[in-house]
This record gives C-alpha cells, structure tokens and sequence, in this order.
C-alpha cells in the first residue's frame, strides 16, 4: 500500500470567475458563492484525496492585480508572496469572457515565478457569445498548460485532479514584463542587495511603495529627476499599460468571434434591469414576491413543525414521571426549540430566493444600480454587498466590507450594516406580524408580506440615514470609482443552491438550537423555583409563574419597559435575545407554555390572548409595533459585536455602535407606542 502524499496548493483568480465554485466542487465544500466581486474575503482551506495523494486548496480572495487596493486583496497578496516555499503551485482561474482582464494578475504571478497551470473557466458561456479560443495557442504564447473548464457542470474538475497529481505547475524564466530603461540599474541594484532571485520583485517592492517607505537612504541615492519618476502608483500604471499592451498581441492571435446579428438576451434584459428608473420598480417588486413567498409557501411546512413539537410535548408530559425533569423536558426545552425551529422554512424560503438572485448575476446589477443611490449618504455601489448579505447574517457582512478600498466608507458601513434585517430577526418579525396583522390583502399581496416588506426597507432606509449622519464625523480617505464588469446571466443551479440553503438553515437550527437549549434550561429553573412561602420551606418549588424568581427578576425591571408597552414576560425575552435576537421567540413560547394560566393552543395563541392585571391585551397592535421597531433598531447580537471589533480594531467605534443603536431602538419603541395606544 503506496503512502498518502500531501500537497498543498492555491486557487487565485479576479473575482467573479467561478473560483468559489472551482473550490466547493474540488473539495465538496459548501462555500457559498455569489456573481460579485468580495465574496471570499478571506482565504478559506479545503482538502480532497486523489489517487493517494491529499491536496489541500486554499482559496484566496479574488483580486484584479497584486498591489493590494483593499483589505482583501492585501490578505491575497501577502499569502501568495510570502507562502511561496509551502505551495506547490498556483490554480489559476481565468474567465472565458474576461480573458485580457484576468491576464494582468496571471502575467504579475507568472513574473514572480510561481509554478501555474492555467484553467479557462465557463467556456460555454464564450461559445455561446459566438466566442472560440484557440486554446493550442493560447498555451504555447503563455508557455503554460491550459484547462477548459465549466466548473457549476463539473467539467473539466477531473483534469484539473489530475494535473495537480502530476505536477503539472509550469513557470518561465523570461519576464513578459521589461522594466523600464529608466529604472533598470536601479531595480538590478536592489535586487543584487536584497538578494532576490527575480528582477520583478524587486521593481513590486519598489511599486507598491514598501522599500522606498522602509529605507529614506534610497530616496537618497537618487537623482532629482529620478526621484520625480520613482512614484509607486505611478510605476504601477507603467507597469499596467505595458502589460496589457502584451495582452492585446497575445490574444488577437488566439481569440476569435463570429459575427452577432441578434442582440443578446443580457443586453436586452440589462435595458430594463439597469434602468435608471425600471431597475429600482423592478427590484422591489422581486422582493415583494419573495417576502410574499416567506408567508404563502411556508405556512404548511411551519404548521406541520408547530403542530409536531405540541404534539412532542404532550407526549413527554403523559409518560414522562411526574416531577421537575417532566416540567423542564416537556414545558421548558422542548417548547422553546420548537418555538425557534418553527420559523426555519421560512428562513430557507428568503435564503434560497437570495442564493437564485446571485447565481443568476442579477445581484451584480444591484450593486450598478445602488452605487448612484448610495453615494450622497457616503457610501458606495459595493456597500450593497454587505448591506444585502446583512439580510442573512450581519457576521459574514461586516467581514464582507473587506472589500471595500476607502476606508471611511467601510467603516460606515460596518457601522450601518446591522439594522440591515437579517434571518435571525426574521422569526421576531413573523411572530409578532402573526399577532397585530390580520389575514387580509391588498391587490392579492398579503398584509403580513407588506409589512414585512416595510420592516426590511425601514431598516435599509435607517441605515442610510445613519450613514448619512455619520460621514460627517468621519475623516475622508480620498475619493472612489466603482469599477466593475456586469457578468453575463446564467441559469441558476437550483438544486445546488437547495443544497446551500439546507446547510445554511442547519447552520441556524443548531447555532440557535444550543444557545436555545441553554436559555430554557435557565428559564424553567428560575421559573420553576421562587421565595419560600411557608416558615418551612427554604425554596418553594413548582411556584406559580408569576411566584418565580423568574417573575421577581422580570418585574425589576418593568418599570424601564412599560413606558414601551412591555410586561416583565417580555422584559426577560428582550435580555436573553442579547445573545441573539432569535431567542426572544424561544423565550415567549418557553414562558408562556410554563404559565399555567395562559389558554391552551399554540404559543402565537397563548401570546395572542394574554392580558394585563387591567384587562388590556399584552400584545395589542401598539405594543406589536413598539416591539418591531425594537428590533429593527436595536444591537441584539453579541456576535456580530465581536466581529464589528475585530473588523474595527476599535473600542470607540463599537461601543458607539451599542449606544447607538440601542438608545434609537429605545426611543422610537417608546415614542410609537405611546402615540399609538
């Protein structure tokens, strides 16, 4: 039996190429993928086993040259250089449609030289614009194996397992790049000092702007005129216009096109869907179908759950032995993960939507059309990433701002990015809208999608109003240019993106599901026991609710609620959904299936016929919306606090993020609802 071998090597490539994709069919990962450039903005490891050899692929973040202009591209740039003993060799990506744009990176990598092998990615999508590559003289003008690839079909995957098996990684001794007469003597001079084994690094040192910052003496020994050239953006520009002189010789020979006598369906739909006007209509009326479709397709699936944890729980009621493990099984951790399990058809219903809006390349177009939008409130066309991301989780959109180059503007939108609604809001949202809004429609649009529709534009639009306060406060770095290709459309991979979204809701269940667990056990002992009643008694146990140390704590606190409309049982949820704001419904519906006086049927109809001591309903439409303009507005996330810091690097800015957020939500709350009740 041969010993496993272990390889490691690296996927690179511009954003936007199908590189995520290439990764998770590789190594049968699930990273989610996107047609817009910062998906990946950090690098992500997967491994898979070949014909006894273990090859790990590390996945760098896409990246458009190798002088770093953002966070992301600095991660990608630094591996690529300073791992280069522990590689094997470089994966490039190459899309079909982008081949001059991606063989700027290539040419830079290949002049560092790094062993490649070259894989020409959706190639169906070129022939299907009349587009041929002559991929024999493609690789003898790079001197480099090439692969043809369609990696969402799984074509070509074989070949690529294959080349990296034989190492088949190729690098050249010549440079396509001349350094310039003028500083020719100088780069061999720091290259001889410096020991380096190639020319080229040297002159990226020098362009990036790192020796001439390091060492003053250089600057020194350099003529005036010398000096004046020795401008790092501009070396970089030099450097640029050469290559891609090379670029346009290289590929006049290698690609050809037959004539198109009919517009391309991209073409005709980016009329519209690009429309300066009809782009916006269009994009909300697509999220009114989703949202819509958040109530109308997962009604019967989220009945079927409610319907068997209730079922679940009179069952361990009846056989389980009477005493506190009953009470804490069967009224305390089964209904509160049921309360929050409840709510996963309609979490996987919005993420799938989303995941078939990025397959497509629609989410490309929103980025184009949200870049003129945002720019008066400070912000720019690639803060819609994180800002929709934050739709799902406001964890990987705080990370995602890695990609944005202007520092002012990603911090704004760090700032920002959590009043975006995310999933963990949504089963706050759909309980209490379940509570205050009737079942009626408008034109055949549910109310309850309506409102929900608001809720999700009251938080886009407070994000912007905070963004645009806030640019004031915060020093500019300089102006940007949203730069960007707009990819061609692509039929979704629907059961690909099921799959995505079975694993991300699986994510949310047990993610959820443990801090839930651990929630229902504190409630149910705190609930369960209270102050003794009787001389003898050093505890009371299995106390009335309202007895508890549980109903003790919650009323200390009431009177800095009830001006929001809330009772103590609401108090409690409020505190423990800090952790995260899911477990607000976790809380309802492990305290109202403990609270022997609340009416029997499911928790929403527990909640919906609770009262106060004075006769009035607990959650009357007042109190509804005092609770979801909490949440909309309110910093209920210790996690996403965590990356903001991280992110930030910054106590300042965090904590002033809490205040925030959490004073807004308090007083909006407040102010609603005593002008509704």
């Amino acid at each position: 039996m041969q010993d496993t071998q272990k390889k490691q090597v690296l996927l690179v490539g511009n954003p936007n190429v199908g590189k995520s994709t290439v990764f998770n069919t590789l190594c049968n990962k699930k990273q989610k993928t996107g047609n817009y450039a910062g998906v990946t903005v950090a690098s992500h490891s997967g491994n898979y086993a070949y014909k006894n050899e273990e090859v790990e692929v590390v996945d760098l973040p896409g990246s458009y040259s190798i002088y770093p202009s953002s966070e992301d591209e600095a991660i990608f740039s630094k591996f690529l250089i300073d791992e280069q003993k522990n590689y094997a060799g470089v994966i490039y990506i190459l899309e079909a449609l982008s081949l001059k744009r991606g063989l700027l990176l290539f040419q830079q990598i290949q002049d560092l030289g790094v062993p490649m092998i070259l894989v020409v990615n959706q190639i169906d999508q070129a022939e299907r614009r009349g587009i041929t590559i002559d991929i024999q003289k493609f690789s003898d003008a790079l001197g480099i194996k090439i692969i043809q690839t369609n990696a969402k079909e799984q074509i070509g995957i074989e070949e690529i397992k294959e080349a990296v098996l034989n190492n088949e990684f190729l690098k050249t001794d010549k440079t396509s790049f001349e350094i310039p007469t003028q500083h020719r003597d100088f780069i061999q001079k720091l290259s001889s000092d410096k020991g380096l084994d190639n020319e080229y690094k040297a002159w990226i040192s020098i362009s990036s702007g790192v020796e001439l910052d390091k060492e003053e003496s250089m600057k020194k020994g350099l003529s005036d005129s010398e000096a004046k050239n020795m401008v790092p953006k501009r070396l970089q520009v030099q450097e640029t216009v050469r290559r891609y002189q090379n670029v346009d010789k290289i590929l006049a020979n290698v690609i050809s096109k037959r004539p198109q006598f009919k517009e391309l369906l991209t073409e005709r739909l980016d009329k519209v869907l690009v429309h300066k006007f009809w782009g916006y209509v269009v994009f909300l009326l697509i999220l009114l179908i989703i949202f819509q479709s958040v109530f109308f397709l997962a009604e019967y699936p989220m009945n079927w759950i409610d319907n068997f944890f209730a079922w679940l729980s009179a069952f361990t009621g009846e056989h389980l032995p009477e005493g506190p493990l009953n009470s804490l099984i069967s009224n305390g951790i089964i209904p509160g993960l049921g309360g929050i399990m409840v709510f996963a058809p309609q979490i996987g219903i919005l993420l799938y939507f989303l995941y078939l809006l990025e397959d497509s390349g629609y989410m490309a177009r929103v980025i184009f059309l949200m870049d003129r939008f945002l720019r008066p409130f400070g912000l720019n066309g690639k803060s819609i990433v994180p800002l929709v991301s934050g739709t799902a989780c406001a964890i990987p959109a705080v990370i995602s701002t890695r990609n944005i180059e202007n520092l002012k503007e990603r911090l704004l939108t760090i700032l920002v990015t959590p009043f975006m609604t995310c999933s963990a809001r949504l089963p706050v949202y759909s309980i209490i809208i379940g509570l205050i809004i009737s079942d009626g429609t408008f034109f055949g649009i549910q109310y309850k999608a309506l409102v929900l529709l608001g809720m999700y534009l009251l938080g886009f639009m407070v994000a912007l109003l905070s963004a645009a306060i806030l640019k004031g406060f915060i020093k500019n770095q300089g102006k940007t240019y949203l730069v960007m290709d707009l990819p061609t459309y692509k039929k979704p991979l629907f059961a690909y993106d099921f799959k995505m979204v079975l694993g991300k809701v699986w994510e949310f269940i047990t993610g959820a599901g443990k801090i839930i667990f651990i929630v229902s056990i504190i409630i149910w002992f705190l609930s369960y026991f209270g102050p003794k009643q009787t001389p003898n008694e050093f505890v009371a146990t299995n106390v009335k609710l309202d007895h508890s140390y549980l109903a003790k704590m919650g009323k200390a606190i009431e009177p800095a609620i009830a001006p929001l409309g809330y009772d103590w049982k609401m108090g409690v949820g409020i505190i423990t959904s800090f952790v995260a704001r899911e477990v607000f419904v976790g809380t309802m519906s492990t305290l109202y299936s403990l609270d022997d006086d609340a009416p029997e049927g499911k928790v929403i109809d527990k909640m919906r016929h609770d009262v106060k001591p004075n006769g009035e309903k607990v959650f009357n439409f007042a109190t509804g919306v005092s609770v979801l303009l909490f949440y909309a507005f309110a910093m209920q996330c210790v996690s996403t606090l965590a990356v903001v810091y991280r992110e930030t690097k910054s106590w300042k800015w965090t904590g002033f993020q809490v205040v925030m957020m959490t004073g807004l939500a308090y007083f909006v709350s407040m102010i609603a609802y005593q002008i509704l009740k």
